[in-house]
C-alpha cells in the first residue's frame, strides 16, 4: 500500500469512529437532561443502534456488495447522515428525535463494514497492516471525548444544565459531511459480486451457520454471548448519565480511558490465549463485567473516586477478551466452509437481538429504580447486571467443555 493511499484509509477511520465517539457517548445524559426520556424511552433510542446492526448486512450484501462502489456508499451515507445529525440538533422533543436517531442508525451501521471493505482492498497482507489503519478509528473515538470534556466543556454541570450537549450532534454532523465528501477521493472499490448472481437472505443474516448450534460447545457460546450483551447495554445506556449524576468532572473525557485500555489489551490478548486458553480467557471477560458494575455500585465522586475509575479501565478486559475472543473462536469453530456466516450469526446475536433485550432490560431496571423527586437508586441500577454477568460467567464456566486448542496466531 502506498503512503498517500495509507493516510487516506487513515483519516477515514478516524473520521469513522469520531462520528461515533462525538454524540453516542453522552446520548444517555442528552436525553435525560435535554429531551426528559423516561429510562424506556432511552432504551429504545438506544435500541437504534441493535436495528441499524440488523438492517446493515441487507445494505451490504443487497446493494454494496453487487452493484455500486463501496466508497460511494460510504460517501452518501454520511452525507445523508449529516442531515440526520443537523435534525436531532434542532430536536426537541423525545417523539420527533426518535425517527432521526433510527433512521442514522440504520445509515451508520453499515458504514462500520464499508469502511472494512475499502482499507482490506487496498492490503496485500491485511493480518498486518490493517491494525495500524483500524488504531486510527479508536484515536478518533478518543478525541472526540477528550475534546468534549476538556475543549468545549460541553459535559460540566452548568453546561449540561444548559443544555449544551446538543452541540455534539453539531460536531458528529460536521464530521459526517466532511467523510462524506473525502470518502469520494478514497481509493475505488468496486463491488465484489456479480450483478446476475442470486442472493441468499440466509447466507446474509448467517442463518447458514446454525447447523454450527448442533454442537454442544457452540450452542453455549452462543446463548451466553446473547446473555452477556444484557449487562453490556447498561453500560452504553447508564455508564455517562451516572458519572454525571454522581459528580464526576469531565466524565466523558474519563470515558475514553476504556478506549486506551481497549487498545492495551487487545496487545495482550495472544499471550493470554496462549498461556490459558480460549475458556479461561473469555471466563476473565465474563467476570470482568460483573466485577466493574461492583465497583460502580460502591464506589462515588470523591473518597471513591478510583472504583469508578477502575471500573471504566475493565472496559478493555470487559470488551477485548469476550467479543473478540468469541469472534476468534467462532473462526475457528466454524471452519471454511461456514466462517463468513457464522461471523454474521453471532454479529446479529449480540449487536442485534441480545443489546436489543439489554436496552429493553436496561430502561426498565433504570425507570424502576427512579424516585418520584427523579432521584437514582444507582447501586441497584449497577448490581443487577453485575449479577447477570455473574450468572452469565458461571452457566458457561459449568456447561463449555470445549478442550480444543484455539491457536493464538488467529488473534
Amino acid at each position: 500500500m502506498n503512503s498517500s493511499n495509507r493516510i487516506k484509509l487513515s483519516f477515514m477511520m478516524f473520521l469513522e469512529f469520531f462520528i461515533w465517539g462525538s454524540w453516542f457517548v453522552t446520548l444517555g445524559t442528552f436525553l435525560g437532561n435535554n429531551l426528559h426520556a423516561t429510562g424506556a424511552q432511552t432504551g429504545s433510542v438506544f435500541s437504534t443502534q441493535s436495528w441499524g446492526a440488523i438492517i446493515a448486512p441487507f445494505i451490504i450484501g443487497l446493494i454494496a456488495d453487487k452493484y455500486f462502489n463501496a466508497e460511494k456508499i460510504l460517501g452518501v451515507l454520511h452525507i445523508v447522515g449529516a442531515l440526520l445529525m443537523y435534525q436531532m440538533y434542532n430536536s426537541e422533543d423525545i417523539s420527533v428525535f426518535y425517527p432521526y436517531v433510527l433512521g442514522y442508525m440504520i445509515l451508520f451501521m453499515p458504514t462500520l463494514a464499508l469502511v472494512n471493505s475499502v482499507s482490506f482492498n487496498q492490503m496485500k497482507d491485511p493480518e498486518k497492516e490493517f491494525s495500524t489503519i483500524r488504531v486510527f478509528g479508536t484515536i478518533g473515538w478518543i478525541t472526540a471525548g477528550l475534546m468534549i470534556s476538556y475543549i468545549f466543556h460541553w459535559d460540566s454541570a452548568e453546561s449540561t444544565t444548559a443544555g449544551l450537549l446538543k452541540n455534539t450532534f453539531a460536531m458528529a454532523g460536521i464530521a459526517s459531511l466532511i467523510l462524506g465528501l473525502f470518502s469520494f477521493a478514497l481509493p475505488k472499490t468496486p463491488p465484489k459480486g456479480a450483478s446476475g448472481e442470486k442472493v441468499k437472505i440466509s447466507e446474509i443474516l448467517g442463518l447458514d451457520a446454525l447447523k454450527l448450534l448442533k454442537d454442544k460447545n457452540f450452542a453455549i457460546f452462543f446463548i451466553s454471548s446473547i446473555l452477556i450483551c444484557i449487562p453490556l447495554a447498561f453500560y452504553y445506556q447508564n455508564a455517562h448519565p451516572f458519572l454525571s449524576n454522581v459528580g464526576v468532572d469531565n466524565p466523558t473525557g474519563k470515558m475514553t480511558i476504556g478506549q486506551i485500555s481497549e487498545v492495551l489489551f487487545l496487545l495482550l490478548l495472544p499471550v493470554f490465549f496462549t498461556r490459558f486458553g480460549f475458556k479461561k480467557t473469555i471466563l476473565v471477560g465474563m467476570l470482568a463485567w460483573a466485577v466493574r458494575y461492583a465497583l460502580f455500585a460502591y464506589g462515588n465522586a470523591t473518597d471513591l473516586s478510583f472504583m469508578l475509575i477502575i471500573g471504566i479501565a475493565l472496559h478493555g478486559i470487559c470488551y477485548d477478551f469476550f467479543f473478540v475472543s468469541g469472534q476468534i473462536y467462532t473462526n475457528a469453530a466454524a471452519g471454511e466452509k461456514y466462517k463468513s456466516s457464522a461471523q454474521g450469526l453471532i454479529t446479529l446475536a449480540t449487536y442485534g437481538v441480545g443489546m436489543l433485550i439489554g436496552f429493553e432490560v436496561a430502561g426498565m431496571i433504570t425507570d424502576s429504580y427512579k424516585t418520584a423527586d427523579g432521584v437514582f437508586d444507582w447501586k441497584m441500577i449497577w448490581i443487577i447486571p453485575s449479577g447477570i454477568a455473574l450468572v452469565v460467567f458461571l452457566l458457561f464456566a459449568v456447561f463449555f467443555t470445549d478442550k480444543k486448542k484455539i491457536e493464538a496466531e488467529a488473534v
